[in-house]
């Protein structure tokens, strides 16, 4: 279906109210529903599921050491919206077809209010996982300040969950980002991009089978999703009327599966400020921005003199990355602003020349290195079947990082691919990316690398939760575990991987 472009104004989700705030803690109460939705001017209105009455959800502003509680309640009905596969691991007959457990993505949270995949819930919290702790979830906000998402993490169903529609943002300020008056207010504008594919009567579609269907089942997993629409904050190629000045935009991946390379057709640089985990050393001036899913990256974007301009967001990520199918000109189209609101007032706003130190983390600083593979399987239907490690989501635990240590990941990449790997709790750096000799380690099980180390990309060079581990490579990343212990997750971040044993348990001990 071939929806018109730029023919609905960009929403702004509405920032949460807290039920109680004081100088000791604030605490929200968060209720997930199915409601309907208008997400394109020629399009029925759709069902989706969303928190608070609102798809995206609505965005929760919390400062970096606040004490924040959060209830989260599934007040959703017991069918789903979706096709579930009961062949999922977590996703059986035995179990309700609707759970939900929220995963503040990015945070800095104990273990029990981490959204574990095993701790979900439903309805009116009758029936919970094994691992549900708490009704009652505790955010310490122990970060920097730093664009952070929620979203649902439920075993076996994630990917049919988020893409109902439960995904929203989460956003921690602190003195120091205030102090650079960076653009701010309705100059603060938060963009979740997504894709969907719709029915004729508006519906959201989601596939039953892969292109190859499995002939004994019903319901089958596929091996990713591609919508053929992208969708801003939950409306169909939008537009935003904007004045001539900066602009901070805080881009989030939220995609089932798709990687955004973003750029403007204008060929203006856009200057990147953040990483996901916060401001970065200094602004980079960059033509384009690379997104897996679940990766963000403050810009700002600089309107100034542009009056009566229009100007395309574009994509031109393959799907799968990097050697699927290229983008066509609607999967190849964002959103569009226009330079067509008169100056408020004088922008005073600034891209400061230095943010913040970044120092690097020592690697002889680690005390274990680990070598983790991800590989392509098949299940005894036929499917692929990716794994970390080599290993189900149900095998014993075998990373159980000592707290306040420091250890550098291998991610060694065996398959065609590339994947979004995010590590619960912490925020890493990105070390090197470096290529090698795929076939020989499938052989000696031992890394030939085949040239020199690469360097992060400019984009990288920040604090990150989740990073892009591309085919062919060994991808390391090096982190310090804490300030918590407990049991945590991770996994790649395209949902099907992920809800299809491309996730694994680690644990934090003391």
């Amino acid at each position: 279906m071939m929806l018109s472009k730029f023919v609905d104004e960009l929403p702004i989700p509405p920032i949460l109210k807290p039920q109680w705030k004081d100088s000791v803690y604030t605490y929200y109460e968060v209720k997930m529903t199915e409601f309907k939705q208008s997400l394109h001017r020629d399009l029925n209105e759709t069902t989706v599921w969303g928190y608070e009455g609102s798809y995206p959800g609505p965005t929760i502003e919390v400062e970096s050491g606040e004490k924040v509680f959060i209830k989260w309640m599934n007040d959703l009905p017991d069918k789903h919206l979706l096709p579930v596969d009961y062949t999922v691991h977590g996703a059986h007959k035995d179990v309700q077809e609707v759970r939900t457990v929220v995963h503040v993505h990015g945070a800095c949270v104990e273990w029990e209010s981490d959204g574990y995949p095993e701790a979900w819930f439903t309805k009116g919290f009758e029936k919970v996982g094994p691992f549900f702790k708490k009704q009652v979830y505790q955010y310490d906000n122990c970060d920097r300040a730093s664009t952070l998402w929620y979203h649902d993490h439920t075993l076996g169903i994630t990917r049919l969950n988020v893409y109902a529609g439960l995904a929203g943002f989460y956003l921690i300020r602190d003195p120091l980002e205030r102090s650079f008056n960076l653009p701010s207010g309705k100059y603060d504008v938060p963009l979740v991009i997504q894709d969907k594919t719709f029915n004729q009567d508006g519906s959201l579609y989601y596939p039953k089978q892969p292109q190859k269907p499995v002939p004994e089942l019903e319901t089958s997993i596929v091996p990713e999703f591609f919508g053929d629409t992208i969708l801003v904050n939950g409306k169909v190629y939008p537009y935003l009327n904007v004045e001539p000045r900066k602009y901070r935009f805080r881009l989030l991946n939220a995609a089932n599966s798709r990687f955004f390379r973003i750029k403007l057709d204008s060929g203006q640089r856009m200057y990147l400020i953040a990483t996901e985990r916060g401001l970065m050393q200094q602004p980079l001036g960059v033509n384009e921005i690379m997104l897996s899913p679940a990766e963000r990256a403050d810009v700002i974007i600089d309107f100034t003199n542009l009056e009566g301009k229009h100007i395309i967001m574009t994509n031109d990520a393959p799907a799968p990355f990097p050697s699927g199918d290229p983008v066509n000109e609607h999967t190849g189209t964002v959103m569009q602003f226009r330079v067509t609101r008169p100056l408020a007032n004088v922008d005073t706003s600034v891209i400061p020349a230095y943010m913040m130190p970044y120092p690097l983390m020592n690697e002889q600083s680690a005390s274990k290195s680990r070598n983790l593979t991800f590989t392509d399987n098949m299940d005894r239907y036929g499917r692929p079947l990716m794994l970390l490690d080599n290993k189900q989501w149900d095998d014993p635990i075998t990373e159980n990082p000592k707290l306040g240590s420091t250890e550098i990941w291998y991610l060694i990449n065996l398959s065609p691919d590339s994947h979004p790997i995010h590590i619960h709790l912490i925020d890493f750096q990105v070390i090197d990316r470096r290529n090698f000799d795929v076939d020989r380690y499938n052989k000696e099980k031992s890394i030939h690398y085949t040239g020199p180390p690469l360097p992060p990309e400019p984009q990288e060079r920040g604090w990150k939760d989740t990073v892009r581990a591309d085919p062919n490579q060994v991808t390391r990343i090096i982190m310090k575990f804490g300030p918590f212990t407990g049991l945590y997750v991770w996994h790649c971040h395209m949902l099907e991987h992920e809800d299809y044993e491309m996730m694994r348990p680690f644990i934090v001990i003391r």
